[in-house]
């Protein structure tokens, strides 16, 4: 039987310094009330003793000259406790705290002819005073506790604040935000002394500072390439046109498309990096729009339409993503291909080898490709790229039964606000 799994809260800073003040807090404050009650019980112990001393001697002093003793002294009182009345019995004297008759009171006792001469003091003023200082120790202790974990947590929270507001910044970097920053003010004067979290939060911001430089470097590197292909890309198009027929004919013309296609891949690519594009907005039936897709592939693809939804998308974009996600299972699959429309889920499957082991972890990754097959990897890229600009969630994944390989897209299903009745 597993153990029953702690709450999530337990786990976090401000919990765990609560513990640790609370703890400190109770043995520091336990610590300093037994050492103040142990000093103060001695010393009133001690008074105590040292009067009821002198009292037996006091009254010593009277039996020996055969005087009445007065009433808080007596030859073998009744409630002398035995371990006294044995050290008198020897010749010793001695002191003693015990009750009589209910109260707390201090013996002392001596030898006196064989006998004990004692004397009582009462000593049950002492042991209030003792108890109401437990009391005030406690009461205190139990104030202080509670300042010191206000305060405690109030210091805390300011640090994990700090904290939790680095990591959003640092969840808002790895979504893509490049222009987030925490710009902790304690970074922003060098001359003001910075703690460990200001450290980290100037760290945060310079790093992405610097990928924002390297990323926005090679997003200008990838769109002036492009751009500089286009041209020679052209005239090479129009130069491959005007040779003889035949099969080096063919290839060139077959590679100039295949250059072309990929420097478009590139500029749209860019365009995407750039988190710049606006979207067309419109209502489509999602089922007919996958079967136009799957029409204009050309591909013997089978469309399954389990139920048709209505949504809300870009539909230029929405197909340029239904068309990559296609022809990349033709690509890299093996058939049967299948696109089913169940909702507002897309799912493109094939039945070949399945996605490789880096692309179901991280996604795809441009110009890189293991399936065997021909490609750059720019067309899952730019599938995603477009999911993400039209609110799409697009998913890589095994199928659930069988081999081969499942993409599932999510889009955003669009409501129809109908009239109400009035009689409602």
């Amino acid at each position: 039987m597993r153990p029953p799994r702690r709450p999530a809260w337990t786990a976090t800073l401000t919990w765990k310094a609560a513990v640790f003040i609370a703890v400190m807090c109770c043995a520091l404050a336990a610590l300093l009330g037994v050492l103040v009650h142990v000093s103060v019980t001695s010393q009133t112990v001690n008074d105590s003793r040292e009067k009821a001393l002198t009292r037996l001697t006091e009254v010593g002093r009277l039996y020996e000259a055969g005087e009445p003793l007065p009433r808080f002294a007596g030859i073998d009182p009744p409630g002398l406790p035995a371990p006294l009345r044995a050290l008198a019995a020897r010749g010793e004297r001695g002191t003693m705290v015990a009750d009589d008759r209910g109260r707390p009171t201090m013996w002392a006792a001596g030898p006196a002819d064989g006998r004990a001469l004692a004397v009582r003091v009462d000593y049950s003023q002492s042991a209030e005073t003792i108890d109401a200082l437990d009391r005030s120790i406690l009461g205190s202790s139990v104030l202080a506790i509670g300042a010191t974990l206000l305060v405690g947590a109030f210091a805390v929270t300011r640090v994990t604040r700090r904290l939790h507001l680095t990591a959003q910044v640092a969840r808002r970097i790895s979504a893509g935000d490049l222009d987030a920053r925490v710009d902790d003010p304690r970074t922003k004067d060098p001359s003001r002394p910075q703690d460990e979290v200001a450290t980290v939060s100037g760290a945060l911001d310079t790093m992405a500072s610097s990928l924002q430089r390297k990323l926005q470097s090679e997003q200008r590197f990838t769109a002036d390439v492009a751009h500089e292909l286009r041209t020679p890309l052209t005239g090479l198009s129009a130069a491959a046109e005007l040779l003889p027929d035949g099969r080096p004919s063919e290839l060139v013309r077959d590679r100039v498309r295949a250059m072309r296609g990929l420097t478009e891949d590139l500029l749209e690519i860019s365009r995407l990096d750039a988190r710049n594009e606006t979207v067309d907005l419109a209502v489509h039936e999602l089922g007919p729009l996958a079967e136009r897709v799957v029409r204009a592939s050309g591909t013997e693809t089978e469309v399954r339409v389990v139920r048709d939804a209505t949504v809300e998308t870009d539909r230029r974009r929405l197909e340029r993503v239904l068309g990559n996600l296609v022809a990349n299972a033709h690509k890299h699959g093996a058939p049967p291909v299948v696109v089913t429309v169940d909702g507002p889920v897309v799912s493109v499957r094939d039945h070949g080898p399945g996605y490789p082991a880096y692309l179901l972890e991280s996604g795809p990754q441009r110009f890189r490709t293991e399936s065997g097959g021909k490609g750059h990897g720019l067309g899952l890229t730019i599938a995603v790229g477009q999911a993400r600009v039209i609110g799409a969630e697009l998913v890589f994944a095994r199928p659930a039964e069988g081999e081969g390989a499942e993409a599932r897209l999510r889009l955003p299903e669009y409501v129809r606000l109908t009239d109400t009745d009035p009689e409602d």
